[in-house]
């Protein structure tokens, strides 16, 4: 009976979650501000050249 508790999934709870977001992955790691700058400046940019070479 105490291989069928081992394998039960865990419940859906924040608990879970939690322990989820704490897993180490590989990759790259950036930081949420960082993307939200670089996509801000992207944005800036595409305006500023629409601005001065209208079409």
């Amino acid at each position: 009976m105490s291989s069928k508790k081992k394998n039960a999934p865990l419940p859906a709870s924040s608990a879970g979650l939690l322990r989820f977001f704490e897993d180490e992955t590989k990759g790259i790691k950036i930081k949420p501000e960082v993307v939200l700058g670089v996509t801000g400046g992207l944005i800036g940019i595409s305006l500023i050249i629409r601005i001065l070479f209208p079409v």
